[in-house]
């Protein structure tokens, strides 16, 4: 029996993730929650009540237990990066943090994980109110690297999308062509990565049974420009897209990058996972998601 932790297994890719883990009976589930998001997997997962922001709550809550594999997709800064290092001394026998291409800037290369290195990064205290996002997840990437006592890998997934995308990032651009809203996109030949949420749960799943450390970048296959995105929708919707350079920011495009984001994924790859092909998956999601309108 493998005994397994989720940290943020409510919704999105944790929810799937969940559901993931427990097709497989020698799973012993259980999720960490503030007990403010219901969820629907009944006695089938084990909770443990507690904020992972107060550290000692969470110390409490987590007890004496070890864990075999420890999923963490709510951490967001140094200082809870920290405590996790903390808490989980002899108790995590692996750690799974998701980090994000966030970490990398923008760049016209693709973007492999020794663009970024945390093991080298120096280490700040503080919250997430007190970075940017790209920085906190710089950051708590760096303090895992260097002080953990446990195997750890960060997966850095690409910006992740489904049709339980809270963010809504595909629907901002899907209602804006069919309402003929103006779009702020600053280089629609620019190239980004992107992952389907069931793929992102299906790649945890894979990275907590294998024997990989430290960074590893995560995408589907390919990448998409962000003007061929808005073609897309355009030949869905019958709409024409009005695009602008520069908008109010409410109708910045999500994707509002001003040079290529992608990234390399052979570290995975070379040791045996198989991405989903980009371009075969992302047309079917927006024809989805538009057909929400429709009916």
């Amino acid at each position: 029996m493998r005994k397994i932790l989720v940290l943020g297994g409510t919704r999105f890719f944790g929810k799937r993730l969940v559901e993931r883990l427990l097709e497989d009976s020698e799973n012993n589930v259980t999720i960490l929650t503030r007990g403010q998001t219901s969820d629907s997997f009944g006695d089938r997962v084990q909770r443990i009540i507690a904020d992972r922001n107060d550290a000692e709550a969470l110390a409490e809550a987590v007890g004496e237990q070890v864990w075999d594999v420890v999923y963490d997709n709510i951490c967001f800064s140094p200082d809870e990066a920290r405590e996790a290092c903390r808490i989980f001394d002899a108790k995590a026998k692996r750690y799974i943090l998701t980090s994000s291409l966030s970490v990398y800037d923008p760049s016209p290369e693709v973007l492999t994980e020794s663009v970024f290195a945390p093991q080298a990064y120096l280490v700040r205290k503080g919250g997430k109110d007190d970075f940017t996002y790209q920085e906190a997840k710089r950051q708590a990437e760096a303090v895992f690297m260097q002080q953990a006592t446990f195997p750890v890998a960060a997966v850095r997934f690409s910006i992740v999308l489904g049709t339980d995308d809270y963010t809504r990032r595909l629907y901002f651009h899907i209602e804006h062509v069919r309402d003929g809203i103006k779009i702020g996109i600053p280089n629609p030949a620019a190239h980004i990565s992107f992952i389907r949420s069931d793929e992102a749960a299906d790649f945890l799943l894979w990275l907590g049974q294998s024997h990989l450390t430290g960074p590893v970048n995560a995408c589907s296959d390919g990448t998409v420009k962000i003007g061929e995105l808005i073609s897309t929708i355009e030949q869905l919707t019958g709409k024409q897209a009005v695009i602008q350079e520069k908008t109010a920011d409410e109708h910045m495009s999500p994707f509002d990058i001003t040079q290529s984001w992608y990234m390399d994924t052979t570290k995975a790859r070379s040791v045996g996972y198989s991405f989903l092909s980009l371009t075969e998956w992302l047309p079917e999601l927006i024809n989805d998601l538009n057909r929400t309108y429709e009916s």
